[in-house]
């Protein structure tokens, strides 16, 4: 195949393809699609034969020093459009009788072909069982039975989880990473997604694990580390609130990692202590504290309704005042605006996880292995291949010189205190 893709880069000479008249209009009855299909099919028989004029000379011309001569034809198949669909494979031999394998034959006959066309009509909404239904165009097509159709998106599922955990991270300009534990068809998975300067977001790992606990979120941020992602930048990351979560980031980042609390999580925990009554007015004053553009005036509003809040519930107060300070970061850091809108929470994790849960409602009994690792793997990517860039992505800028300045900072105030001990 690669003799054969070598030969053709160099060749200018236009492929001709006779189709009769009457034939074009027989065929523009059933559709424009099936006179495509069918030239698509005599485009392939065509160029089958030029390999084997290349090979072996023209059926006119007496050529005696040729090394390869035809040796009839038997029944074989191409790809087109995901179905296997029967062609006459025409067959060359050499002098001493070896079969000369034809490059365009194994070129059409690509499985990645139809694993791709299978992968992107099942993320699309099409059924495993539906799927020959739905797409069998040529009358004579074969293997696309619903076991066959499942080994192929298997085989491209396979493909796509492994090309998202291998990602190569290093020249990722990465400002911003979401880490969150949600639960997929009753089990966990820890998802990482980078946002960079540009406004992109970009799915940088996934892990399976029995909890959301430190083990495996260490082994999530060490695998992104071993690909290339350098932690030692400074840099925003957006959590949750598990404590797993944040014992793994500074575990790895140390103070090149700023965290903001998901505002949104925040909200979520503080309610589920709270009577009915009482929800809507406290979520009201939270949302109108994390409005704030100023970072005293922001914390000074939740340290006075945390008290309100005590009164009512103890263990509600207690959920607010946690983790308060990394609720702020952003208003530490002085971004405002759209920008602190993206950056305040995890959603971005989990909106993308809703199309997830559409694309994977589909499939009624999971298995074990790698089953539900593929089939999240495979929806983020197609969830990914959507992405637009990201709200007030021409502030981002601002937020890397913000974490810059603020890192500078932390590093200074660190000097002086090792000095202290120093002295001691």
């Amino acid at each position: 195949m690669d003799d054969f893709a070598q030969r053709a880069k160099g060749t200018q000479e236009p492929i001709q393809i006779p189709i009769p008249l009457a034939e074009v209009l027989d065929l523009a009855k059933q559709g424009l699609g099936e006179v495509l299909r069918q030239v698509g099919k005599t485009f392939i028989q065509k160029v089958l034969e030029l390999e084997v004029e290349h090979l072996v000379g023209e059926r006119s011309k007496e050529n005696a020093d040729r090394q390869a001569y035809r040796w009839g034809t038997e029944e074989g198949y191409c790809l087109i459009d995901g179905e296997k669909v029967p062609i006459p494979r025409p067959r060359v031999r050499t002098r001493k009788g070896r079969e000369v394998p034809l490059g365009s034959y194994h070129l059409f006959q690509k499985a990645s072909l139809v694993e791709e066309a299978v992968w992107s009509k099942i993320m699309r909404g099409l059924t495993m069982r539906s799927y020959k239904e739905v797409l069998q165009h040529f009358a004579e097509a074969y293997g696309i039975e619903k076991s066959t159709v499942s080994e192929h998106f298997i085989e491209a599922s396979r493909k796509k989880l492994d090309d998202l955990v291998g990602r190569k991270l290093d020249k990722l300009p990465l400002c911003a990473i979401f880490i969150d534990g949600t639960f997929f068809k009753r089990e966990p998975l820890i998802v990482a997604i980078g946002l960079d300067l540009l406004g992109r977001k970009h799915v940088l790992g996934l892990r399976q694990g029995a909890t959301e606990n430190a083990a495996v979120v260490s082994d999530l941020l060490s695998d992104m580390q071993a690909r290339g992602l350098d932690f030692s930048q400074p840099r925003l990351y957006v959590l949750d609130g598990s404590k797993a979560l944040r014992a793994a980031v500074d575990r790895v980042a140390g103070r090149a990692a700023f965290i903001q609390r998901c505002q949104v999580h925040k909200i979520r925990n503080v309610m589920d202590h709270l009577i009915e009554s009482h929800q809507p007015t406290i979520r009201m004053h939270m949302q109108a504290a994390f409005c704030n553009a100023d970072y005293y005036h922001a914390k000074k509003s939740l340290l006075n309704l945390q008290e309100r809040v005590s009164r009512m519930n103890y263990s509600a107060g207690q959920s607010l005042e946690e983790g308060l300070e990394d609720m702020l970061m952003l208003h530490k850091l002085g971004i405002t605006g759209r920008l602190r809108e993206v950056l305040c929470s995890t959603n971005m994790i989990e909106s993308s996880f809703s199309v997830v849960d559409q694309i994977c409602r589909r499939v009624k009994n999971w298995q074990g292995g790698d089953h539900r690792l593929r089939w999240a793997a495979s929806a983020l990517c197609y969830v990914e291949s959507r992405w637009k860039r990201t709200k007030a992505y021409r502030q981002l800028p601002l937020l890397k010189t913000a974490l810059q300045v603020q890192y500078e900072e932390r590093m200074r105030q660190l000097v002086p205190s090792k000095r202290g001990k120093t002295a001691a």
